[in-house]
């Protein structure tokens, strides 16, 4: 088969690798579009602290199952399935408290072990999840992303009548935009800096600005929301936050990053910070919303196709921020 591999920090190439066979509870997957995602691009920077070199990337992905393990079901054959790439080990004390996404075994397809940026894959059964026989491609390609999403609005406290401050209008932040519209009648306020990926903020509903200086300077919000991984973004989100609210670290910064920060402000006004990693207990209902919302809702924010051998020139369109979720699909770019 024909691979994406990261052969080591900023070095990239296509292979012929052999074909990956299924091990018990296994099931390979032909890959019909795999995204690339910010992960993806730590990554190849060699800013994750992984030492998982060579690997292929690609842990968003579907694909229709073709070979599977001795002791799985043939009924699998030729279903097609979206796979959430995390594999937790389900006996260190994160995973028996119910948190596997924190799992301190940490281990996942794309990200630690080969992923989908190739023509085939091999998974484990128990992560692949159906999906219906007319589905939605661009759903089913946009799954695991919309689990991280679901599984950030999760940890934050809610109520009906919140009002969200998202920076960021990339696929993420999109994503919790539009997951925060299903939860309030209030109106989403999005930053961006990008005029492209606010005019499609604007297209969606949200009031998009370009710049948190447009913003009322005494404006704030019972949810703020940052999806860049931007010191500079956290620090103005920080500060927007209504006393009581939460501010939430969705996008993936760099680890080495770090942000200013008043102890004095959280304590005094009960500000909630919390993270979000991952997927947990959010994927089954990705996949079900992902199909439900389909490509009409989801449609704008897959903007461009590349076949594996244009993974480099996907890369420079990913870190050109000229379109949103680039879809790289081993059948080629069509």
């Amino acid at each position: 088969m024909r691979a994406v591999v990261i052969e080591g920090p900023g070095s990239i190439a296509v292979h012929e690798l052999p074909d990956p066979t299924p091990g018990p509870g296994d099931v390979v997957v032909a890959v019909r579009a795999a995204g690339i995602c910010g992960t993806d691009i730590h990554l190849l920077d060699g800013e994750l602290p992984y030492d998982s070199y060579p690997i292929v990337p690609g842990h968003e992905f579907y694909g229709e199952v073709v070979a599977t393990g001795a002791d799985v079901d043939p009924a699998w054959l030729n279903r097609i399935v979206t796979v959430d790439p995390n594999m937790p080990c389900r006996a260190c004390p994160e995973c028996r408290r119910g948190r596997a996404n924190l799992c301190e075994r940490y281990e996942a397809l794309g990200v630690t072990t080969d992923g989908a940026a190739a023509e085939l894959v091999r998974v484990p059964s128990t992560l692949a999840y159906v999906l219906p026989p007319d589905v939605s491609d661009v759903g089913a390609l946009l799954t695991e992303p919309l689990a991280c999403a679901i599984h950030g609005v999760d940890m934050l406290p809610r109520h009906p009548q919140d009002r969200y401050l998202v920076y960021g209008a990339g696929t993420m932040g999109l994503m919790m935009s539009l997951l925060a519209a299903d939860l309030t009648n209030e109106q989403v306020t999005v930053v961006e800096l990008n005029p492209a990926r606010r005019a499609l903020a604007e297209s969606f509903g949200f009031r998009a600005v370009a710049s948190p200086d447009e913003i009322d300077p005494d404006a704030r919000w019972e949810t703020v929301v940052d999806c860049t991984g931007a010191v500079a973004a956290i620090e103005d989100g920080l500060g927007r936050v209504r006393r009581g609210g939460a501010f939430q670290c969705f996008g993936v910064a760099d680890p080495a990053a770090t942000i200013k920060v008043s102890p004095f402000d959280v304590y005094r006004d009960e500000i909630t910070i919390v993270g979000s990693m991952a997927v947990q207990n959010s994927f089954d209902r990705a996949s079900r919303l992902a199909q439900t919302w389909g490509d009409d809702k989801l449609g704008p924010l897959v903007t461009h196709g590349f076949a594996l051998d244009e993974y480099s020139q996907a890369v420079d369109t990913f870190r050109g921020g000229t379109g949103l979720k680039i879809a790289i699909r081993p059948g080629g770019a069509s």
